[in-house]
């Protein structure tokens, strides 16, 4: 038999080696259940939806303050301005 010159040393190694491979066989597996839930490695949450233009996370600032507003994040004059200030600067 090909294991009888290592002794406990050898079962010793492989035991070390089946510990790391079934690690590295789980943490693939989270990894690949995160990249297919979020979308891409780097994402935090669930995806944004898409407006289909460019900017941050495909969606556009108006959408963003209405949400912020309709929250109650910011108030109505806040809304305004911000709103008046963002479509001054297109």
């Amino acid at each position: 038999m090909w294991y009888d010159g290592w002794g406990w040393g050898g079962w010793f190694v492989m035991a070390i080696f089946m510990v790391l491979f079934w690690v590295l066989v789980i943490a693939g597996v989270v990894v690949l259940v995160r990249f297919l839930m979020c979308g891409h490695p780097g994402h935090q949450g669930s995806p944004a939806p898409s407006s289909g233009e460019p900017g941050w996370g495909g969606r556009r600032a108006e959408d963003l303050f209405a949400e912020r507003f309709a929250r109650g994040e910011i108030d109505e004059d806040e809304y305004k301005r911000r709103l008046t200030l963002l479509r001054e600067h297109r």
